[in-house]
């Protein structure tokens, strides 16, 4: 993180030589703005701002969350009810405070930077965007490592544990998976409790692998940072095109600040929807888990429709006009309200379109657990033909909403449509917590030898948690997609570039180039999280096969060798795919040139986009259609099972293989075209100076 934001400050000093000089402004050179060593210094400030406020909130996100872990797990012996509010008022709580957290710093920081830049609001903005590129350089790193780290050890609890030797997820007496092994009485409640506290305890602070402490980083922490980073960059390419249009040139704040308005009036949105699912109606059964949770989804965007209308029409002037590639749009109030509610329904369409081909209360996951009867070939087929299939809706819906929010608004009208699905971030990200809390607590149950009904009850919340993670990872990609462009269209005005035309071989080639990161990018957590089970799988089996009285449960397995193969793979296996990111940007920048870029960042992001919502969503199918078979809960499902059959061992496999898909490859991917376009459009001012070495040479 240090040695990036050194990087920054020297590439943008050296714009003007580290001069101390006023200089013309980039739009109005009839202006004087703040010396280009201001930017640096500033964007390096806002850039480790940034970094650090994602860090912070990550971290109190999984202190939230391992504390709720226990008392999801507790709440369970009263009831499903019970411990469906534990899990989801936790997950609130995470949300709300990220939410407010973003907001709060990213109102501070401009304020703090105005009482050095004054009327130069060209200048302010534009060293306000490293917050945006603090941000999501952290989530990367929190999403690789967190996936390599869990998955790593997942692999391995399945293919041996259940698979191989048929014992339980979360079982003591796999390797995998903890060390805690104690069976206790349901009748002794009292030990019972303390065995909880024990193993909680153990659970927080020693040495617990896998789905606890995996899912807490990638699940928690990394789609935190993710919607943060989001969250972040939308607001910061909003005010880079606000400062540069008629808010910024008649210095109307009021109006200049209307994308943090609206995810202010979305904090208090969120927080009455939360009561409707926690106070003003009572989840009594296990059918009523999800439905609950989608009521979320939909409330939330009724009232934030509402909304964003009052804020349009009161924070904005009825006429105004926008920055648009060298020239001046003209906008009305309504228009811009309509970019944020096609933004915010978008996101609701991209959410149920996911959990329609996620959700095993559906014919999609349905189908692929019944191809589990002729093998798991069958069900790595329908898989991926269920992913790729679920790419289409959520692909006309975001580009409808591209279509509409530009018509409109331009560039600044596609921001705010990013601004607007991610209006109800505190919602989205309590739904998504949800999901690791209520895995994890399941994990403790089993590891704590609580009853199995309690096991039952924590395995109902997952399979809805399940689903609700995977909507969680619609809307981060579809708001990414969003951010993205509307980073590409700032990185393309501050580069001074008028159009990005394909036919010219400086842009394809980095239209090429930019479409093919996704699959290297992919193909290189993909093999991170393969290597690390592949060693864990033969460790797990070493310990099995050698060690006497695993499987009775009078011994205790080798738990420290498998948490240092975890361990070490997800800190050594993170550094490759996080420095093809952050990299790239700059190398093409530098020795190719602005244009080239254009095309790399153009590239990535059709690609991109594409690649994730397959590999999350199929992923979350196998997931799903295992936990279908497991479940039992029709005739269908019952003449799938029970478990250690032979469609059950398929299914396994295929959540095996979907693992990495959903929980490594593509939740990476979104923040990777964001981190590309946030990372071009901080450095542009370089890129337009200094850029296109190679070219010049030659």
């Amino acid at each position: 993180m240090v040695a990036f934001a050194v990087i920054i400050f020297l590439f943008l000093g050296s714009v003007e030589g580290f001069s101390t000089k006023y200089q013309p402004c980039t739009y109005d050179s009839t202006k004087q703005c703040k010396p280009a060593l201001a930017t640096a210094i500033f964007s390096t400030v806002s850039f480790l701002l940034g970094a650090i406020t994602s860090l912070v909130s990550g971290f109190l996100g999984m202190k939230i969350a391992t504390y709720a872990n226990a008392r999801t797990t507790l709440e369970a012996r009263k009831g499903v009810g019970k411990a469906f509010i534990i899990a989801f008022r936790s997950g609130a709580v995470m949300g709300f405070l990220l939410a407010a957290n973003g907001l709060l710093v990213l109102y501070i920081v401009i304020n703090l930077f105005k009482i050095y830049y004054g009327d130069d609001w060209e200048g302010l903005f534009e060293s306000i965007t490293g917050y945006g590129l603090g941000g999501s350089s952290m989530a990367l790193f929190g999403r690789v490592g967190g996936g390599i780290y869990t998955k790593a050890a997942d692999v391995g609890a399945d293919l041996v544990g259940k698979v191989e030797r048929n014992i339980p997820e979360d079982d003591p007496r796999n390797p995998a998976v903890c060390y805690i092994s104690i069976i206790v009485p349901e009748r002794l409640k009292l030990l019972e409790l303390v065995t909880l506290f024990i193993a909680t305890h153990i659970l927080r602070f020693l040495q617990v692998i896998a789905d606890n402490v995996g899912d807490n980083v990638g699940d928690i922490a990394g789609m935190g940072s993710d919607l943060f980073g989001s969250y972040a960059e939308s607001s910061c390419a909003a005010l880079v095109v606000a400062s540069i249009s008629s808010f910024g040139i008649n210095h109307e704040f009021t109006a200049m600040l209307y994308p943090l308005l609206v995810s202010s009036i979305g904090i208090l949105v969120c927080l009455v929807t939360t009561l409707f699912a926690t106070d003003f109606f009572e989840v009594k059964s296990v059918k009523e888990i999800e439905p609950a949770l989608k009521k979320q989804l939909i409330i939330s965007t009724i009232l934030m429709t509402v909304g964003i209308a009052i804020v349009s029409f009161v924070a904005l002037p009825s006429s105004f006009t926008i920055y648009n590639f060298g020239a001046q749009k003209e906008v009305k109030s309504w228009q811009l309200f309509l970019c944020v509610a096609v933004g915010l329904w978008a996101g609701l369409i991209i959410g149920f379109v996911t959990e329609y081909y996620t959700s095993n209360a559906y014919s999609p996951v349905q189908d692929v657990a019944d191809s589990c009867r002729t093998g798991a070939a069958t069900n790595v087929i329908f898989g991926l033909a269920l992913g790729y299939k679920s790419v289409i809706i959520p692909i006309f819906a975001i580009a409808a909403s591209i279509f509409v929010s530009f018509s409109f608004a331009a560039m600044y009208g596609i921001a705010v449509a990013a601004l607007g699905m991610l209006s109800t971030i505190a919602t989205g990200l309590a739904i998504d917590a949800y999901g690791p809390i209520s895995d994890n607590a399941g994990g403790i149950a089993e590891m704590a030898g609580m009853s199995h009904s309690i096991r039952e009850r924590t395995d109902a919340l997952d399979a809805a948690g399940n689903t609700t993670a995977a909507i969680g990872k619609g809307f981060a990609i579809g708001s990414a997609a969003l951010v993205s462009l509307a980073l590409f269209g700032a990185f393309v005005s501050r580069a001074g570039i008028s159009t990005v035309d394909v036919l010219t071989p400086n842009v394809f080639i980095g239209l090429i180039v930019g479409a093919m990161l996704p699959y290297w990018f992919s193909a290189m957590t993909m093999k991170s999280v393969g290597s690390a089970a592949l060693k864990m799988v033969e460790e797990v089996r070493r310990q099995f096969d050698t060690i006497p009285g695993i499987m009775e449960g009078t011994a205790k397995p080798d738990y420290a060798t498998c948490v240092k193969i975890s361990t070490d793979a997800s800190i050594k296996e993170m550094i490759p795919p996080g420095a093809l990111v952050m990299l790239t940007p700059l190398i093409a920048g530098t020795f190719f040139g602005v244009e080239t870029l254009s095309g790399v960042l153009a590239g990535a992001l059709v690609s991109g986009v594409q690649v994730a919502i397959s590999a999350s969503n199929t992923g979350g199918a196998w997931d799903n259609a295992k936990k279908y078979i497991e479940a039992g809960a029709s005739d269908h499902a019952l003449s799938l099972g029970p478990k250690g059959s032979d469609p059950h061992k398929a299914a396994v496999i295929g959540d095996t293989i979907g693992d990495p898909l959903k929980d490594t490859s593509g939740p990476s991917l979104n923040i990777l075209i964001k981190l590309m376009a946030v990372e071009s459009l901080v450095f542009a001012p370089f890129f337009a100076a200094h850029g296109g070495l190679l070219f010049k040479i030659f």
